[in-house]
């Protein structure tokens, strides 16, 4: 299906129209502005408030093309006409170690996943470190080997970083800021605003995993489940992709804010509505039962290891067989469709065949995960 949102769903219960026409409407109105006199968690979440935050102070004073089109890089022409993507993070998680990875792994993947997303190959990365006084030396070693690991398997060079150390109580033990680069290869265009209508959305694997390894790492929420974070480095998976699907047309990981989060920039930034297959949303019975539990629902919960991708029609199923092909991409998905209209909403088809608004992710019930 190529055309409205109604049509999508023509096969199922559904809202009456008028009511359909109501909700979306009173959605579109709900953009996110800048109504605080304080920064809170909620600004750093990935969701709403960061949205509202980076538009009115970050986008404002820095306003160029490049920065306007909001991706997690940018890439730029060369006076030779190469084109290089650049990306940059800044890593806070607590705890800095947790089941499957630490910040030091996160923040070399989450710098070259980023490039990646853009189209490029990640080739060079900085790294910086804000140190708390009293720090275990014995314990930094051993997160700067992991980043040393991470980048020798996604094939990138740590080639330049800075260090500062701050009082104690001024920093949580340790914090790492990456920024990296990377080389688009030749006749590679991925935007939102190459995204039509009848195009499919794939996942590259299973929800929410990162998250919820974070937060029951933590040890708070006396849960006990066997969930590892996904972090790893997704260009692999991205080129096997780009190779079966050459038009695959926009790609983002859903980090903060998931998959639902990620979903609402693409609508917003192509100005398409995506119906989403609830059915068809991959996520671990383990992650799932954890995420019921405590009240959160995985569209919002972040991957490290998992990313977006919009393909053309005629090159999903192809697209879908080289991701699974792969270690990292065997829980691949095709979860939803790009429609005409509405414009700009995304919409979640349920398992018991309604239809309801997926909004971006409000609030901050994940602080301090990546």
């Amino acid at each position: 299906m190529s055309g409205t949102v109604s049509e999508y769903l023509s096969s199922g219960p559904t809202f009456a129209e008028g009511e359909v026409i109501d909700r979306i409407e009173a959605f579109r109105r709900r953009r996110p502005r800048l109504r605080d006199e304080i920064v809170t968690l909620a600004h750093g979440a990935g969701g709403k408030s960061s949205a509202a935050l980076v538009d009115a102070v970050f986008v404002e004073a820095f306003r160029n093309p490049l920065l306007e089109s909001l991706g997690d890089g940018a890439v730029v022409t060369l006076p030779s006409g190469e084109r290089l993507a650049m990306s940059t993070d800044s890593f806070v998680v607590q705890p800095l170690r947790f089941p499957g990875g630490s910040i030091g792994h996160l923040a070399v993947h989450g710098t070259v996943n980023d490039l990646a997303m853009a189209g490029a190959v990640p080739s060079w990365v900085s790294a910086a470190f804000v140190l708390e006084e009293g720090f275990p030396i014995a314990e930094l070693k051993e997160i700067v080997a992991d980043m040393a690991a991470a980048a020798a398997a996604a094939g990138v060079q740590i080639i330049t970083g800075d260090t500062k150390v701050v009082p104690k109580g001024a920093a949580d033990g340790l914090f790492i800021t990456t920024a990296g680069i990377g080389v688009v290869p030749a006749g590679r265009e991925l935007s939102a605003a190459a995204v039509r209508p009848g195009d499919k959305v794939l996942l590259s694997g299973t929800m929410g995993d990162h998250g919820m390894a974070v937060m029951l790492a933590r040890g708070d929420l006396a849960i006990e489940a066997d969930i590892r974070s996904d972090t790893a480095a997704v260009s692999p998976l991205v080129e096997a992709l780009m190779a079966a699907a050459p038009s695959t047309r926009w790609m983002r990981d859903p980090t903060r804010g998931g998959v639902g989060t990620v979903c609402n920039e693409l609508a917003q930034a192509s100005g398409l509505g995506v119906v989403l297959d609830e059915q068809r949303l991959p996520v671990r019975p383990v992650v799932n039962g954890a995420c019921e539990m405590l009240g959160i629902d995985p569209l919002y919960v972040a991957n490290e290891g998992k990313f977006l991708a919009v393909v053309a029609p005629d090159e999903a199923e192809a697209g879908l067989t080289a991701l699974r092909s792969q270690p990292l991409g065997d829980g691949a998905a095709e979860i939803g469709t790009v429609v005409a209209e509405p414009e700009a909403t995304v919409v979640l088809r349920t398992g018991f065949g309604g239809t309801r608004i997926v909004d971006m992710l409000v609030g901050d019930p994940l602080p301090r995960i990546c």
